[in-house]
């Protein structure tokens, strides 16, 4: 396995975002401008980011339409608007792991990653509904950008799925 997972503690941690419903095939297209709108909702309000943008999947359905947040992490709690909202990532036990590579690589990572889990005994904080599995937090935080790393083959991208408690 190229990941090397790690089990961490985590605080509740406020961000903002905006939601999307969004199918599976669209992701790369659609969510990446938001990243921007996100950061500059922020710098608006005079609000500093606390950390790197990630996306936040809610809802998966690999066959129909995933909800999927582009956040960024506060200092504090955001009172949100019509198209930006605050939110908080709930604090408990996690599993991380670094993924050096290009973004469309992490589908293979994030499967290489359920396998860790599954074959480790380890419980997502996770639901099976009619529409999906529905996540407390299955989040990519993306740690490089085009403009600090313009070869995507070398972007790093932390995984952090939450743990059942």
């Amino acid at each position: 396995m190229a990941l090397k997972p790690e089990l961490v503690s985590r605080e509740v941690q406020p961000y903002a975002s905006i939601t999307n419903e969004v199918p599976m095939g669209s992701l790369g297209e659609q969510l990446p401008p938001q990243i921007g709108e996100v950061f500059g909702w922020l710098a608006a309000r005079g609000i500093q980011p606390a950390g790197p943008p990630f996306w936040k999947y809610n809802r998966i359905d690999m066959e129909g339409d995933l909800e999927v947040e582009v956040g960024v992490p506060t200092a504090e709690q955001v009172a949100g608007d019509e198209r930006v909202q605050g939110h908080l990532l709930p604090g408990g036990d996690y599993v991380v792991a670094e993924h050096v590579g290009h973004p469309d690589k992490l589908v293979g990572a994030t499967g290489e990653l359920l396998d860790w889990a599954r074959a480790n005994g380890l419980r997502w904080d996770m639901s099976e509904s009619t529409d999906g599995e529905i996540w407390a937090a299955r989040v990519e935080e993306y740690l490089s950008d085009p403009i600090s790393q313009p070869d995507m083959d070398k972007w790093q991208t932390n995984l952090i799925f939450k743990l059942a408690d």
